[in-house]
């Protein structure tokens, strides 16, 4: 092999060593989700699903776009209500249920502050600390076809920075 070969190889591998290095764990990207024009913060690509969740008697649609980093699982659930009423009785039905699964941890609740999000029902968080903390924050948004659009945002694990939980969360924009 010519010098000049080996070293274009040796420029290459180190230019790779370097991206590779200086890649972050947290590759902030801002993520549709929903089809209300929220915009979510996620700290990796996304992977994305559909599936139903029971809720009260029946199940309903719920879109998911989560990914992990830095330690942690990201998520933000989606589902849409035909009313103000119906996303509330849906949000406090995942509240009772988070809650239930987490039953025995100590947690925190406190009203949340989120730019544009419905009153009614009103933003929350929940967080707990530990091993298995879970951070979550439920809101909604109103449609303009008079529904509502129900979110779920979770943060599970100890995220390796702990501006991760804040970024995330206040990092939605709503229209």
């Amino acid at each position: 092999m010519s010098t000049p070969y080996r070293l274009g190889r040796a420029v290459l591998a180190a230019g790779t060593a370097v991206l590779v290095a200086c890649s972050p764990t947290f590759n902030w990207r801002e993520v549709p989700v929903g089809d209300a024009g929220v915009i979510a913060l996620l700290p990796c690509r996304p992977e994305r699903a559909t599936r139903d969740l029971p809720l009260g008697g029946g199940s309903i649609p719920v879109d998911m776009a989560g990914c992990k980093a830095g330690d942690a699982t990201f998520a933000v659930a989606h589902a849409r209500a035909a009313t103000a009423e119906q996303a509330e009785v849906w949000l406090r039905a995942r509240h009772a249920a988070t809650r239930s699964q987490l039953a025995g941890v100590p947690v925190v609740e406190s009203p949340a502050v989120l730019a544009r999000a419905a009153s009614s029902p009103a933003p929350v968080r929940l967080d707990t600390q530990g091993a298995d903390a879970a951070h979550v924050l439920w809101f909604a948004h109103r449609r303009p076809d008079g529904g509502a659009s129900v979110y779920q945002a979770t943060v599970s694990g100890t995220p390796s920075s702990t501006e991760a939980v804040a970024t995330f969360f206040e990092g939605f924009r709503i229209p």
